[in-house]
């Protein structure tokens, strides 16, 4: 089995003396792990880095069992944000949930797409930390568990919508929802439409929205919590009061 292909790379760990086990978010073929050749090394180190981008070249003499894949770097990767420690936070946090959700060797081209759409927007510093919720609810949709946001869940209007169902994942206007608001997720505008100014507290609704889908729907029932890095994201915005 052969491939190439281009790729995010997800994690890294050290295999033997010299190698290392890459995993990989393709654009074609999902999420495969790759023995890499002198992956250890003072030379790769830099490149397998969470969030590098690469054109990977994988093969295996059985399609069911571990691969080799030549990496070859593309871009500047996340040494463009080395000045800027909360963005970094933000592309480690992506890859681990994406790493932790995906399913190998399963083609998710939403997941490629929105992870990229994350990695582009990780320059800016108003913007990336709305971008990564949307890359979760594109992650969510991807998978089959998209929310939607299109009417209310109750009564089918499409205005006034402000809350989300935490059991089907549906918006809920306000008016159908008020007298069980205490038992609903606020939603935030940015999430009905990119033309929706980002009001303050709107990034941490998003992100308490995604947790709580992607805890409910895909980390729980494999009994894994979200990822430590994705915990750790949170916490870094609340203190940089970006949420």
């Amino acid at each position: 089995m052969e491939f190439e292909d281009d790729a995010f790379v997800l994690s890294a760990r050290a295999h033997g003396e010299a190698g290392a086990i890459v995993e990989l978010l393709t654009a074609r073929h999902g999420k495969y792990a790759a023995h890499v050749a002198g992956g250890a090394s003072r030379k790769m180190r830099p490149f397998l880095q969470a969030g590098a981008r690469t054109i990977a070249r994988y093969r295996a003499r059985v399609a069911d069992q571990l691969g080799s894949a030549q990496l070859e770097p593309v871009g500047e990767g996340p040494a463009a944000l080395f000045d800027d420690a909360l963005a970094l936070a933000g592309l480690s946090a992506a890859a681990a949930v994406a790493a932790g959700a995906l399913p190998e060797r399963e083609p998710h081209p939403g997941a490629f797409l929105a992870f990229e759409a994350l990695t582009s927007a990780l320059t800016h510093p108003d913007i990336w930390p709305a971008v990564f919720v949307r890359f979760e609810a594109g992650l969510l949709q991807d998978l089959g568990f998209g929310l939607d946001l299109s009417k209310c869940a109750a009564t089918g209007s499409v205005d006034d919508l402000v809350w989300v169902s935490p059991r089907t994942g549906r918006a809920v206007s306000r008016a159908a929802g008020e007298p069980y608001k205490d038992r609903l997720l606020p939603l935030p505008g940015f999430l009905l439409s990119s033309q929706s100014p980002l009001e303050p507290g709107d990034v941490g609704r998003g992100l308490d929205i995604t947790a709580h889908f992607l805890e409910a729907f895909i980390f729980n029932p494999m009994n894994k919590p979200l990822p430590p890095a994705r915990v750790w994201l949170v916490e870094r915005l609340a203190d940089a009061g970006r949420l």
